[in-house]
């Protein structure tokens, strides 16, 4: 297991914990989702060719948990919908 999906797991079972907008990318990274920096405003988006909602998470640190619940949901679907999870 990756540090990424240690990452990923610790944020599935505590979303309260204190994640900030580099350990979103890292998992982002790991999993094949695409995560951008925002050229305007502080949202960054998080999307992938298989998904047709596109994520939004603010840079504030520490990352709220309603961001943190809905980035490992989108995570999710994104594996199953190419099979990997």
């Amino acid at each position: 297991m990756t540090r990424a999906d240690k990452l990923l797991e610790r944020m599935r079972h505590n979303p309260r914990d204190d994640f900030d907008i580099d350990d979103v990318m890292s998992v982002c990274r790991s999993a094949g989702v695409s995560c951008e920096a925002p050229t305007r405003g502080s949202h960054y988006a998080i999307w992938h060719d298989s998904q047709v909602a596109i994520l939004t998470v603010p840079a504030r640190r520490p990352v709220k948990p309603v961001y943190i619940r809905a980035l490992v949901a989108y995570i999710q679907a994104v594996k199953e919908s190419i099979g990997d999870g």
